[in-house]
């Protein structure tokens, strides 16, 4: 079969084995359709993360082709899936730190999605993997594990009926965040440095976007939509900047909320910030099953609009679509197998 393989931070299209059920004793094989582009893919080609002859991606929407399972699942299910599965056993999963447990992080997808077919597990079947309805197309469907990631970061701010939370980085997840923030009952803010992204945000239903030209302009105009700071800043933006920004941005006893990494690792927020102006700061990581499940009625009820974020490539044009999100040029791939 073809798939995507890494080879000095660039993908080559190679013949690789086709994952078979004889290696496995329960499980199914997926034929894949497609599957979206994540920043943390992005991550790993840039930094080097990831070694030669790996094959990345977990954003899957497929249709069943074999399978040997207790489930219900049949040949013919049209399916999208979450790669990775919590133990529920262990001190991480007790106190609800999913993406923490060591058996989540051991689990995957094989190989990763960039392939025209994985393995995926019986007890991914079981916990992480979900029919697509009829209504949804392969590209919204592809949205469950980032909506799913959103819907984390919220759950796990606390968040509060009746706040002003701030977005800052408006690509497909700071889009993502603050619809499910609306979901929740709030006021979803959100600003960027591309002003076409900024105007993209409008069609989502953000109370209000905010380009960011000078630092100081903005956060007064912030100030006549919350005079006293945001009470939760959601960082979906990838910039050692956008954190200095985050606490001035967010209110005195308020939360950032941190859902991104950044590229060199070396900013960091003020202890004496924090101190006294009694801040807490999180970060959140990954989704949880049951936060998957709430990802999928979000997105098959409508109440999240994942349509218009993605651009579609093949599988041959793949470099072109790292590159061309690298560069801003477009806001999200789906690569289609």
């Amino acid at each position: 079969m073809k798939a995507a393989v890494l080879n000095n931070n660039k993908f080559e299209i190679r013949e690789v084995p086709r994952p078979s059920l004889k290696e496995h004793e329960n499980g199914a094989i997926v034929k894949v359709i497609g599957c979206g582009l994540c920043g943390s893919d992005l991550v790993k080609i840039r930094t080097g993360k990831a070694k030669n002859g790996t094959v990345l991606g977990h954003e899957v929407v497929g249709e069943i082709v074999e399978i040997n399972t207790k489930t219900n699942f049949e040949e013919g299910d049209k399916i999208v899936l979450g790669h990775h599965v919590p133990c529920f056993n262990c001190i991480y999963c007790w106190g609800g730190n999913y993406s923490m447990c060591r058996h989540f992080k051991d689990t995957n997808i094989i190989p990763g999605g960039f392939a025209e077919y994985i393995y995926v597990s019986e007890e991914h079947l079981k916990n992480t993997v979900f029919q697509v309805n009829a209504n949804l197309s392969d590209v919204e469907a592809a949205f469950l594990e980032p909506l799913g990631c959103c819907i984390r970061a919220v759950k796990r701010s606390g968040i509060e009926d009746d706040t002003k939370n701030l977005i800052i980085g408006l690509g497909s997840i700071g889009i993502l965040m603050g619809q499910v923030v609306n979901c929740y009952g709030n006021k979803s803010f959100g600003c960027d440095l591309i002003y076409d992204r900024v105007r993209l945000s409008e069609n989502y239903n953000f109370e209000k976007s905010f380009f960011i030209q000078d630092e100081e302009t903005v956060l007064n105009e912030m100030k006549n939509y919350a005079p006293y700071g945001f009470d939760n800043v959601f960082l979906t933006a990838g910039s050692s900047k956008s954190l200095d920004f985050a606490v001035k941005a967010v209110r005195d006893g308020g939360k950032i909320i941190v859902f991104s990494s950044t590229k060199d690792n070396l900013a960091g927020f003020k202890n004496n910030d924090i101190y006294y102006r009694e801040l807490t700061i999180m970060g959140s990581y990954s989704p949880s099953p049951m936060d998957l499940e709430d990802s999928i009625e979000l997105i098959e009820s409508g109440k999240v609009n994942v349509s218009g974020l993605s651009e579609v490539y093949p599988l041959a044009q793949i470099n072109k679509a790292v590159n061309e999100t690298l560069s801003n040029t477009i806001i999200k791939a789906f690569i289609k197998i």
